[in-house]
């Protein structure tokens, strides 16, 4: 198992509330201002001009009792201190109940449910101080100091997620694969692509039996977003090559790829050979025959999809709409039955005169900025029986000036998603 290290320790920025006993010197805070850098098999965080803003805590406590009762492990008494999402507060006290009735008993169990709650309510820091004040009583284990680097990992602070590692790695713990594509995604996230393909190849030379489908799946999309097309289809063969089977979703991310390189015939290829098609092969089709600027072909993909029973959702919609219409809105060829008359005038009818300002503004100086039209809000508006009205008369306007295509969209919105009611029964349907 490799370490991350750090290069510098320097006071930390961390807002946080309770005053943690003295951390072992591997997880000594650190400044948030750090930069990346990978030698000798070694993550090291060195200052640098790059910053990642501190996460926002929540108060644990409220006053110094309290910080020395939370010493024991009966905890109950200090939990409405404690801000947690309401979903998660009848399981949160349920687990810290029976954490206290153990006596010992499946304590380590219990601990990990709650510290899972903590972190999955952004409440990371807070389980970490919990972690630290119970080690008395009970030790962390692999699943503990995993939620911890995933929770780190959720708020953007990696530096602190590098520091639980540490430890877990200290104590002979090794990291769980969910946790090691984590903070690969966190990686790809702050744009250092290199640091986490380097944390890739080592999990490749050193726990090779382990790598999986969402390892793969993670790497093969952040590589497509970069357009290191390429590299992911090498990574693509290379996975195929070790037996394990690329699902509908890594697919979709191989067939956005290649057709966001113009490369068409290799991505319908990838199309034709998958068994059966899901949502998210046909939005990969879609958004990369969109992005080629072929929206008549991505709108016959659209039809396609519905005649092989996959029904499109939201996300269908207003991708086409934007393929077809513009981010922005564009001036059609016909002056009655265009963007402008259909968009800009239905927020008028549906009272948004605000929302359509600049769009009007626009209808009389072509260089006016207007900001992204939302398709989404606007569908919104007219998602009730008044909607159905406008959709199938907008559907008739549409296909008498040509526009089949717009037509048969709005349409086949007017039939599935235009009230509740329908939406219901589009989904009850097989």
């Amino acid at each position: 198992m490799f370490h991350i290290r750090l290069l510098t320790t320097t006071e930390s920025n961390h807002p946080t509330s309770p005053t943690p006993p003295p951390l072992p010197q591997s997880i000594q805070p650190t400044s948030f201002e750090s930069a990346l850098s990978f030698t000798n098999n070694k993550i090291h965080l060195s200052h640098a001009s790059t910053q990642t803003s501190p996460p926002a805590t929540s108060t644990l406590l409220t006053n110094s009792s309290s910080k020395s009762a939370i010493a024991s492990p009966f905890l109950a008494p200090h939990l409405p201190l404690l801000s947690i999402h309401s979903k998660g507060i009848p399981t949160f006290y349920s687990q810290l109940n029976h954490l206290q009735q153990d006596g010992g008993h499946n304590s380590l169990e219990r601990l990990n449910k709650v510290v899972e709650i903590l972190c999955s309510s952004k409440l990371v820091v807070e389980a970490k101080y919990l972690v630290l004040k119970l080690n008395e009583w009970i030790k962390p284990n692999g699943i503990t100091y995993g939620w911890l680097i995933k929770g780190f990992c959720d708020v953007g602070d990696l530096i602190e997620a590098s520091k639980i590692w540490n430890v877990m790695v200290d104590e002979g713990f090794i990291s769980s694969v969910d946790v090691v594509d984590k903070m690969i995604e966190t990686f790809f996230r702050i744009n250092k692509y290199e640091v986490a393909m380097k944390v890739f190849q080592m999990m490749t030379v050193k726990r090779m039996d382990e790598l999986g489908l969402s390892t793969y799946r993670l790497v093969i999309n952040w590589m497509c977003k970069r357009g290191k097309i390429s590299q992911a289809y090498v990574m693509f063969k290379e996975m195929l090559k070790r037996g394990i089977e690329a699902d509908n979703l890594t697919l979709s991310y191989v067939i956005y790829g290649l057709l966001a390189r113009g490369k068409v015939r290799e991505a319908y290829k990838v199309v034709g050979a998958v068994e059966k098609p899901d949502i998210s092969v046909y939005h990969g089709l879609i958004k990369g025959l969109l992005k080629l600027r072929r929206a008549s072909e991505a709108t016959q993909v659209f039809r396609e999809m519905i005649k092989r029973g996959c029904e499109p959702t939201m996300h269908t919609y207003i991708m086409l709409l934007q393929g077809h219409l513009g981010k922005r809105g564009r001036k059609g060829v016909d002056p009655l039955v265009n963007f402008d008359t259909i968009f800009v005038g239905g927020l008028v009818k549906a009272g948004k005169s605000l929302e359509a300002t600049k769009y009007m503004e626009r209808v009389m100086n072509r260089g006016v900025e207007v900001p992204r039209f939302d398709y989404n809000k606007f569908l919104h508006y007219y998602s009730n029986e008044e909607g159905v009205a406008m959709f199938e008369e907008v559907g008739k306007k549409l296909r008498e000036v040509g526009l089949v295509d717009l037509a048969d969209i709005l349409k086949r919105y007017e039939e599935k998603m235009a009230t509740r009611e329908r939406r219901r029964d589009r989904a009850d349907e097989p």
